[in-house]
């Protein structure tokens, strides 16, 4: 069974949630990171994929 995993943005601290997606911008729930366009941007703050880090798992 797959766990989902969390990462952080670096900029603001917004969390994407694989397991939640990110509906608003057209991400579907259990939307895996790598499955995600490069081009997609944090939700709050407008900061690039590129600035998110893999959170430790809880």
């Amino acid at each position: 069974m797959y766990e989902y995993k969390q990462y952080n943005c670096d900029d603001c601290d917004y969390i994407y949630h694989e397991s939640l997606g990110d509906p608003d911008s057209g991400i579907a729930p259990g939307t895996l990171w790598q499955d995600i366009p490069d081009s997609w941007v944090c939700s709050e703050c407008g900061a690039p994929k590129s600035e998110f880090s893999l959170m430790a798992p809880i």
